[in-house]
């Protein structure tokens, strides 16, 4: 039996149309099926005509290819008064012959006096449509306000399938919107049948916090991802989050760079973090992790690199002005635009919100360094398990990128290390602990490195000060019965040091010898 050898170079490609919306044509494998219609599906409010308009206008912008909307509910004048939100203007493009706006009106009372449904109006005007501007992208919208005047299943099933044909046969890129229906994906359930790409958007509030997904239900002649993928709507457009593209297959850099606090870099083979790696500074509240988290900024910005730095617990204004009671002035860097804050509430979204926001702003700004403080406040509005995962796709995004992150956790007590509600100290390359110490009746801070992967990284518990002048470590030192001497205890201790350091010296002129008569 002879066997058939396949060549992988020469295996063919699925022709798709870029959608140039942000992450979708990463989760579709290249974009939409070109030449064939799409059924773009979901109940209301969750983004259909939106996500369909951006095709159309990033394909006329970006990719020189003319669409046609065809609208039968919107009037052309509402499509683009509720788009100019997201800052197209659909007027200039109408100009330019890019794109053409068509709403066509469909009233059930015409029908029910014709006694028949024939689409070949339709066709004729799309048709005319499409050659005037020469369109390679249509959209229709909605599917169910066409066919909302006829009840006879047999012409519903028959036109539909004529519609999608007729589309088809044209060659053009269609999206087609429709309702989700009780039980199936629209109303008729024959479009997703008849479709070559259908594509589930969901709008699901949990807990009062509302998230959108979307999720790819089948995809004809290639592959695609198969999972639910959150997405954000903003003045920008559509935003998608291709959580499952985040693979293992990151660089390593084996450069170096400063934590901003000279303690800290000695502590880690005198040269500081690991460029790109990830960071996790954990310890009670109070120890001064936004502190450590603050003066790494400033290292970042004074080697003319930008640091973006997500606050979820307080506003820019107030780290800004508690800073400065360590002698740490951010103004300048935030001014210069090397230093950018980002504080929001934890449940002004949902996790999934939360992640989609910070995947877009890292690739708007392109920093060098991301801070994260406090990763614990997410658990507000998440599980220990949907935390952790969140995370474990931000950090491996941010290595994908290169960037180092600084991610800040607050634990309940000292003897408690990793946060259980987070749980991420496995994914961090170098976790420092800030710990409280609590000697002669005051409370002083101790800092150590837990972990740090790839150097040769100190184990010494070191004393952490922080006065007005800044932050510093210090050695510990201890007194003749092991006790620990920090804090104003060193102050205490450092006579009684000096002096057995200048009488040792003094006391071999000065001892007595013995009377050896005395002796006899």
């Amino acid at each position: 039996m002879n066997k058939v050898s396949i060549n992988k170079k020469s295996i063919y490609q699925f022709p798709k149309a870029l959608t140039g919306i942000k992450g979708l044509d990463e989760v579709l494998g290249g974009g939409f099926p070109k030449g064939r219609p799409t059924l773009l599906c979901g109940s209301a409010g969750c983004g259909k005509t939106l996500m369909a308009m951006e095709f159309l206008v990033r394909g006329a912008m970006e990719y020189n290819e003319p669409g046609v909307f065809m609208a039968f509910e919107e009037t052309s004048e509402e499509l683009t008064q509720n788009v100019a939100s997201l800052g197209f203007n659909l007027n200039e493009l109408v100009e330019q012959k890019k794109i053409k706006l068509d709403h066509v009106r469909v009233e059930r009372t015409e029908i029910e006096e014709t006694g028949e449904y024939d689409l070949e109006g339709l066709f004729i005007r799309l048709g005319y449509a499409i050659d005037t501007i020469g369109a390679k992208r249509v959209v229709l919208d909605t599917i169910e306000s066409l066919f909302s005047g006829l009840n006879n299943q047999a012409i519903l099933r028959s036109e539909i399938r004529r519609l999608f044909r007729w589309l088809k046969d044209k060659g053009v890129t269609a999206i087609i919107t429709g309702e989700r229906g009780d039980g199936t994906l629209t109303r008729q359930g024959l479009e997703e049948y008849v479709s070559d790409c259908v594509i589930l958007l969901d709008h699901r509030v949990i807990e009062q916090i509302s998230t959108r997904r979307l999720r790819v239900v089948k995809y004809r002649g290639t592959t695609h991802g198969t999972n639910e993928y959150p997405f954000l709507i903003d003045e920008e457009g559509v935003s998608v989050l291709p959580v499952t593209s985040l693979n293992l297959n990151y660089a390593s850099s084996s450069e170096q760079v400063s934590s901003g606090i000279e303690g800290i870099d000695e502590m880690l083979a005198g040269k500081g973090f690991f460029k790109g790696s990830s960071i996790l500074i954990s310890g009670t509240a109070g120890t001064g992790k936004t502190s450590i988290a603050s003066y790494f900024a400033k290292a970042v910005c004074e080697r003319k690199e930008k640091c973006l730095y997500f606050a979820f617990e307080e506003s820019e204004a107030q780290i800004v002005r508690n800073m400065q009671s360590i002698s740490l002035d951010l103004k300048p860097f935030i001014e210069s635009k090397l230093l950018k804050f980002q504080a929001s509430s934890p449940t002004l979204f949902g996790l999934e919100m939360h992640l989609v926001t910070l995947y877009k702003s890292i690739l708007e700004v392109k920093p060098q360094a991301v801070i994260i403080d406090p990763i614990t406040n997410l658990n507000t509005v998440g599980t220990c398990k949907e935390v952790r995962t969140m995370l474990t796709r931000l950090i491996y995004f941010l290595k994908s990128k290169g960037i180092t992150a600084i991610f800040t956790a607050e634990i309940k007590n000292s003897k408690e290390l990793d946060a259980p509600d987070e749980g991420i100290s496995s994914l961090i390359d170098t976790w420092g602990l800030v710990r409280d110490i609590e000697n002669n009746g005051e409370r002083n801070r101790g800092l150590y490195i837990l972990k740090s992967r790839g150097m040769n990284h100190s184990n010494k518990v070191r004393e952490f000060v922080i006065n007005n002048k800044g932050l510093k470590l210090l050695d510990m030192e201890f007194d003749r019965g092991g006790n620990s001497i920090i804090g104003s205890g060193r102050k205490k201790q450092k006579p009684h040091v000096a002096a057995k350091k200048t009488i040792s010296p003094a006391n071999k002129k000065a001892k007595v010898k013995p009377d050896k008569k005395r002796k006899k």
